[in-house]
């Protein structure tokens, strides 16, 4: 990955991060900013090839977050930046990328929880999520995260999508 492309691509996250803790929405401009930058870097430095390696990217960031925004733990802006992530990275990085950022939302989320005084509520409603995913997966339902009692917040998960890349990049090209 070139340094045009690390340069833009960490651009499109900090505004996305900007948006997110401001507003916690993610503007649908701002990622079709990212599809379309990412798309005409990759044809511009690797022509057919690097286009079929953005979509695939892109697709990859799109459905692996796909399930979580169905059960409601992440909004469409978040799986949408994460296609973006993708798009630019291809497919096989950006499931490198998605394994940060699980890590860094669990730490942001646990952080948190600590800090405001909920670590046991937070440990409750995962007890609660996952033997509720169990019990509607055995019924044949799709499980959903509506049924939580109380929440203990949201987070801008642009953060943790944005550490997770940074992450995965310090480690991958800063060597």
């Amino acid at each position: 990955m070139d340094k045009l492309s690390i340069g833009l691509l960490i651009s499109l996250l900090m505004v996305a991060v900007w948006y997110d803790v401001r507003s916690r929405r993610i503007p649908n401009v701002l990622v079709l900013i990212g599809w379309s930058v990412g798309g005409l870097l990759s044809i511009w430095l690797d022509g057919s090839a690097g286009i079929i390696n953005a979509v695939e990217g892109g697709v990859v960031g799109l459905v692996v977050l796909l399930p979580f925004y169905l059960m409601r733990t992440l909004g469409a802006g978040d799986v949408k930046l994460m296609a973006v992530v993708g798009v630019f990275l291809g497919p096989t990085e950006v499931l490198m990328v998605i394994l940060g950022t699980f890590l860094a939302g669990g730490v942001m989320a646990l952080a948190v929880a600590i800090h405001s005084g909920m670590l046991s509520r937070l440990l409750q409603n995962v007890k609660l999520m996952l033997f509720g995913a169990v019990v509607k997966i055995s019924a044949g339902q799709a499980p959903h995260m509506d049924d939580l009692p109380e929440s203990v917040g949201k987070l801008p998960y642009a953060v943790a999508i944005t550490a997770g890349t940074l992450g995965y990049m310090g480690w991958r090209y800063l060597k």
